[in-house]
C-alpha cells in the first residue's frame, strides 16, 4: 500500500509531467478521493512548492508558470556510490527488492547527463561483487570508474602498479572487469608486460592513462570468477591433490570458493590446493561431511594423523571440576 508520502510525490511528478489537471483527474490518477487531493496539495505548498488552484467547475491545479525542480546533479564520487548501491543490492538477491532497484535505476539514468550515465552504466556492466567479506582495503573512487569505463569501452590504458614489495611497475593493460572480492578491489584482465591475464588490486594502482588502441573481451569472461581460481592457485610452498569421495556440487557446498581447484571425475571429485601450511589444510579436511582420498604429498597423512591423535586425546581428557 502506497504511503501519503509516495502519493504527495505522485502528485507533483504528475503537474510536471501534465502542466495542469482538473481536480477529479488528479485525484483518479493517484486514487484518492478529491478531499484528499487538496490535503496533498497543501503538503506540496508547505513544502514551498507554487502550486495553482483555479476554482470553479472547470478549475484545476497547475504548477506556477517557469517552476521546475532543479535536476539532480551527482558528482563522480556520489555516481559511483548510487552504481555500486544499486549493484549491490541486487547481489543480495532480494527478489521483493528487484522491481523498487529496476525503478530506482531508470529515474537516475532519466535526469542524468550523457557522460554521467555512461559511468553509470560502465559500472552496472563490469562489476562483479562478492559481499561475503567486508572491504579490508580502501579502493580509490577515480579509479574504480575509469577502470570500468575502459572495460566498457574497450580501450587499452598504461597502468602504474606498485606491488606488495613496494615495487613499481609500468604495463600496458586490457581491463576485462572489475570484481570485489575478500573485502578487496581488483581490476582483471589482459597484461601486455606478462602477456596473459592477471588480477591487480585497485588499491595499488598509482596511475592509469587512456591509450588511443582498443581491443577485445573473450565472449562471456567473469571476472569474479577468474579472480576466484587466481586466488586459489596462487604460488605456495606445497601442492595437494585430493580425491573427494562426492560430486562437485556437494563439494563446492562444503569448502570455501578460494581453497582451491575442483575438476569433476567419474566417482569423485578432484580438489588441487595450494598451501604454505599442512597442518591447517587437514583441519579443514577433518570438517568434511564425506569420505576423502590424499593423493600427494605424502606428508598430509602424518599432518592428519596428528591431528585425529589430538582430537582422540581431547575427547578422552578427564573433565576438570571446580571445588567451590
Amino acid at each position: 500500500m502506497e504511503s501519503p508520502t509516495t502519493r504527495v510525490l505522485a502528485v507533483l511528478e504528475l503537474l510536471q509531467t501534465h502542466g495542469r489537471l482538473s481536480g477529479s483527474a488528479l485525484a483518479a490518477r493517484i486514487g484518492v478521493d478529491v478531499r484528499t487531493l487538496r490535503r496533498y496539495i497543501a503538503a506540496l505548498e508547505e513544502l514551498g512548492i507554487p502550486v495553482l488552484t483555479e476554482r470553479g467547475r472547470f478549475g484545476g491545479y497547475a504548477l506556477a508558470a517557469g517552476f521546475r525542480l532543479p535536476p539532480m546533479m551527482f558528482g563522480n564520487d556520489e555516481a559511483l556510490a548510487l552504481s555500486l548501491g544499486l549493484l549491490a543490492a541486487r547481489a543480495l538477491g532480494l527478489a521483493d527488492a528487484a522491481p523498487a532497484i529496476a525503478s530506482a535505476q531508470a529515474k537516475l539514468e532519466r535526469v542524468m547527463p550523457a557522460s554521467l550515465k555512461r559511468r553509470v552504466r560502465a559500472i552496472d556492466e563490469t562489476v562483479a561483487l562478492d559481499l561475503t567479506h567486508p572491504p579490508a582495503s580502501s579502493g580509490k573512487s577515480e579509479a574504480l570508474l575509469r577502470l570500468s569505463e575502459a572495460a566498457l569501452s574497450r580501450q587499452r590504458l598504461r597502468m602504474r602498479y606498485r606491488s606488495e614489495q613496494q615495487a613499481d611497475s609500468e604495463r600496458d593493460f586490457d581491463v576485462y572487469g572489475i570484481a570485489f572480492r575478500d573485502g578487496r578491489w581488483y581490476a582483471v584482465g589482459h597484461c601486455h608486460l606478462r602477456q596473459g591475464v592477471r588480477s591487480f588490486r585497485v588499491d595499488r594502482i598509482t596511475d592509469l592513462q587512456a591509450l588511443p588502441q582498443s581491443f577485445g573481451r573473450p565472449d562471456g569472461f567473469d571476472a569474479l570468477a577468474h579472480l576466484t581460481r587466481s586466488l586459489a592457485t596462487l604460488p605456495r610452498a606445497h601442492v595437494i591433490d585430493v580425491q573427494l569421495l562426492t560430486d562437485i556440487d556437494a563439494a563446492r557446498a562444503a569448502l570455501f570458493d578460494t581453497i582451491g581447484v575442483l575438476e569433476q571425475h567419474e566417482g569423485h571429485t578432484l580438489l588441487r590446493v595450494h598451501t604454505d601450511n599442512l597442518d591447517w589444510f587437514a583441519r579443514e579436511l577433518s570438517r568434511l561431511p564425506f569420505d576423502f582420498r590424499i593423493i600427494d604429498p605424502p606428508a598430509l597423512r602424518d599432518a592428519l594423523r596428528r591431528h585425529v591423535e589430538r582430537l582422540s586425546r581431547l575427547a578422552t581428557a578427564p573433565v576438570l571440576t571446580s571445588d567451590g
